[in-house]
């Protein structure tokens, strides 16, 4: 049964056109534009996407930066850290890899209690958590309080684990059918644009070549900025993000939001799933590949390209930004097609194409193509990652989408740790030629993976019957 309050109409005042009818439902445009309320009506109950949605997610979107702007903030000036604090390189390397050493065992609390308390308490205690973590940072400037900074970096990389597997719950919770896929990559949208930030700031804000009292005054600078910004969002969080919309705005979320849900249950059901556990793999592997070629790009580059050290870091930055553009183009094609799996194997096969262009390309001497090839790669590498949560939300439905996409998350970071480490050997024992091939290779068989996926679309399913 469909709760009554979903069949709240909405005002008559406002002027109304018909956009596109199916055989079991009607959308409608309540005052023709996407930007406002849209509303379909499914087996004569009407459901309305509200206007609030677009401040929800642009808040999700710049919290979301806000954490991953954090990750590389340290690593992409390592000489600088080093140099200034008086510490190992490895121990620069951690500030990065403790983000996904805590993702791992902290992912299922979290999940359980996004499943419990809902968005805004999960989002509250994430851009708090963000915002002390940058915080402390402000008092780690002195030359010996570097531990002091360590310890900012774990509190905003424990955060992360209450933002990656929000975008497609936020999505579900809060925007119509037609929108949900969209939505769900502006959120992952956030966490690359972060990235990126994270890759371009901190080698601007940081000179490289200056004296003590300089480098001082620009890590000051720097950890100034970042602890305001997320000072300023936490405070627009408490005032403004909701938990839910007043009434569903669409059938599937109505659904979902009726049935009593068991965490461990939940967790049951996904792992004994066979499509799920297949996405799990593949999407490990596309993933965890990413974060490899991500991690030791710098080394990648400067093999060929000796005293490219800003080139490196510019083309980090390629790969991320061509990833944005890739995400939300993907997230429109599902929108448009609803065709989940035939997406998710397309852009998982081009992944492996991008794979090979930059294995032989990287070595041709001409940083420009180096750059080309970069973008290739990342558009559908980084684009991959929003389908890959739609792709799982559809399969999994009515399974809560934060332990959906938090499971994904584990097992990404998990694929992520073992390749990185696995990248590294290679490239000191092998060359980067066999080491490229190899993850290749791995994508391939990610590819073949995705193709044994059923397309078991039970989300769609749900919408359509309404």
């Amino acid at each position: 049964m469909i709760d009554e309050r979903s069949q709240v109409m909405e005002n008559p005042a406002e002027p109304t056109s018909l956009l596109c009818e199916t055989n079991s439902s009607t959308r409608l445009d309540v005052a023709g534009s996407v930007m406002d309320g849209l509303a379909e009506e499914v087996g004569g109950v009407r459901y309305t996407a509200h206007k609030s949605r677009w401040l929800i997610l642009a808040l999700f979107v710049m919290y979301s930066a806000s954490n991953s702007l954090q990750w590389t903030q340290y690593t992409i000036i390592q000489d600088v850290v080093v140099k200034y604090y008086g510490v190992e390189s490895t121990v620069v390397s951690w500030t990065s890899m403790v983000y996904m050493i805590t993702y791992v065992p902290l992912i299922f609390p979290a999940s359980w209690l996004l499943d419990k308390t809902g968005l805004r308490v999960t989002t509250i205690i994430g851009s708090f958590g963000t915002c002390a973590g940058a915080w402390l940072k402000v008092f780690s400037v002195p030359q010996d309080m570097f531990w002091l900074g360590f310890a900012g970096q774990t509190v905003v990389a424990v955060s992360q684990v209450f933002i990656l597997n929000v975008p497609p719950r936020l999505a579900a919770v809060w925007f119509g059918a037609d929108q949900v896929s969209s939505a769900c990559s502006i959120g992952v949208f956030g966490n690359q644009l972060g990235v990126a930030l994270g890759f371009l700031l901190p080698p601007i804000l940081v000179r490289a070549q200056g004296t003590t009292e300089e480098i001082a005054a620009d890590f000051r600078l720097m950890f100034y900025l970042v602890a305001g910004f997320t000072s300023v969002l936490f405070v627009f969080i408490l005032l403004f993000f909701k938990a839910a919309p007043a009434t569903p705005p669409s059938a599937a979320a109505d659904l979902g939001s009726s049935l009593d849900s068991n965490f461990l249950q939940s967790i049951k059901k996904l792992l004994t799933n066979r499509n799920y556990v297949l996405l799990l793999v593949s999407y490990g592997i596309n993933v965890g590949v990413f974060y490899a070629i991500s991690t030791l790009l710098n080394q990648l580059v400067l093999t060929y390209y000796p005293g490219a050290n800003e080139d490196a870091g510019r083309i980090g930055l390629v790969i991320v930004v061509a990833g944005m553009v890739g995400s939300v183009l993907c997230g429109l094609v599902l929108d448009r097609t609803h065709r989940f799996k035939e997406t998710t194997l397309a852009v998982y096969a081009a992944s492996v194409a991008g794979m090979l262009v930059f294995t032989f390309t990287l070595d041709c001497g001409i940083i420009g193509i180096v750059y080309l090839s970069s973008i290739i790669l990342g558009f559908f590498m980084n684009g991959y990652l929003p389908v890959g949560f739609e792709f799982a939300s559809e399969i999994t439905y009515p399974e809560p989408e934060g332990t959906t996409s938090g499971i994904l998350n584990a097992v990404v970071q998990a694929f992520g740790i073992v390749l990185t480490l696995a990248y590294e050997r290679m490239l000191e024992s092998v060359g980067d030629r066999w080491s490229n091939l190899t993850m290749c290779g791995l994508l391939a068989c990610g590819t073949a993976i995705t193709a044994a996926i059923g397309s078991d679309l039970r989300r769609q399913a749900a919408q359509n019957k309404g």
